[in-house]
């Protein structure tokens, strides 16, 4: 029997995005941008249609909404944005290694986001969902 096919975290395109930021237009930057965002709308959607424990779906997609939007776009990207900036001011324009240095990041981030972002929804919305 064939092995399922491995996951794709289109949500960490937005991420990915603002790492090649010095090297591609801002159009790139934008779409990859925008296909986060097509994957967290779809992704609430997709978790509304069967909410957990008897949640409402509004409650549900809200949740989803808003915990995806900050620990999957927002957040990653403005730090990555910031470890990309900072390498660039260390190097020269033309170096790829501020690129590098953000792709690296990523996977370093991730957890520590998705913890912030669940402890702060925990203690505020997540409350009344």
């Amino acid at each position: 029997m064939a092995e399922p096919a491995p996951d794709i975290d289109l949500f960490r395109a937005g991420p990915v995005g603002e790492a090649f930021r010095p090297l591609v237009p801002r159009w790139c930057v934008n779409a990859s941008y925008g296909l986060a965002g097509c994957y967290v709308v779809t992704d609430a959607a997709w978790r509304a249609q069967a909410p957990p424990g008897g949640r409402s779906a509004a409650a549900e997609a809200a949740d989803t909404l808003m915990w995806q939007g900050l620990a999957s776009i927002a957040l990653p990207g403005a730090v990555i944005n910031r470890v990309v900036w900072a390498a660039g001011k260390a190097l020269p324009p033309s170096s790829r290694i501020p690129t590098l240095c953000g792709l690296a990041a990523i996977p370093v981030i991730v957890r520590p986001i998705d913890h912030l972002v669940d402890g702060l929804l925990d203690s505020t919305v997540r409350k009344w969902l």
